[in-house]
């Protein structure tokens, strides 16, 4: 029964991280029918609402970052189940994510917009490129395994997952990091920019670029040589830019 109700729980929490990210697909693009996006919602003196929104950022850094590295796993996993480790990382990402959703107070005072067709559709487009290569890049490398299915599956049949190999297939020969690139495109290619939006996006591209430090050292220490030949070969988020 414990194997199953691990395979049920990575479901659970498959769907509603599914359903948080729809949401921040929604929440940075105003979607209109949401009822609170970045730019759309209560509006307080644009201090006190600059202090909550970096708080909230922050709090979405510490969280996301602290329970992705290998120290932090070692000792989470002695008191959570291994198999459903990822998946109690994506129910906690989840909850984050929400609580930015309901709380992020917009400060909409405009930096840019541009009404143009052309340009209109192109930031657009650019901007949904974005979610694309996000998606993408998960099932380049493992989508079913960074979200936690793999994991539970494998443990209710009783196997071991095969050993970890360095992969870069497609969009990994052009970037280290492609699923941060297409998050970064998503994010800054908007048709209206307001000082909340921009706060938000400066906020999330200082925690990818924080993020990368960690997140190569630990596949460093993982993958040795074969990472730093990689490293030396490709850059980290833009094509050429960040190699070592």
């Amino acid at each position: 029964m414990p194997r199953v109700f691990f395979v049920l729980f990575s479901l659970v929490a498959y769907a509603i991280f599914l359903a948080i990210f729809l949401y921040l697909v929604g929440f940075v693009a105003n979607f209109a029918p949401l009822p609170h996006t970045i730019d759309r919602g209560p509006i307080h003196p644009w201090v006190f609402a600059l202090l909550v929104d970096i708080g909230l950022i922050a709090l979405f850094g510490i969280q996301h970052s602290v329970m992705a590295r290998q120290g932090f796993k070692q000792e989470w996993t002695r008191i959570v189940p291994a198999p459903i480790e990822r998946s109690m990382y994506l129910v906690a990402t989840s909850a984050v994510l929400a609580l930015v959703f309901w709380l992020w107070l917009p400060i909409p005072a405009p930096i840019w917009n541009v009404t143009a067709p052309a340009g209109f559709w192109l930031l657009t487009g650019l901007s949904l490129l974005g979610w694309g290569i996000v998606l993408t890049s998960t099932y380049l490398i493992n989508h079913f395994e960074l979200f936690g299915l793999q994991q539970t599956w494998l443990h209710l049949r009783g196997k071991q997952p095969a050993a970890l190999k360095l992969r870069t297939p497609l969009l990994y020969k052009l970037v280290r990091h492609p699923l941060y690139s297409g998050f970064l495109l998503a994010f800054w290619a908007t048709p209206a920019m307001t000082v909340g939006h921009l706060l938000f996006t400066l906020g999330m591209t200082a925690y990818i670029l924080i993020g990368v430090h960690y997140e190569e050292r630990d596949l460093g220490d993982f993958f040795g040589e074969d990472y730093a030949a990689y490293q030396r070969k490709v850059g980290a988020v833009v094509p050429g830019v960040g190699r070592k």
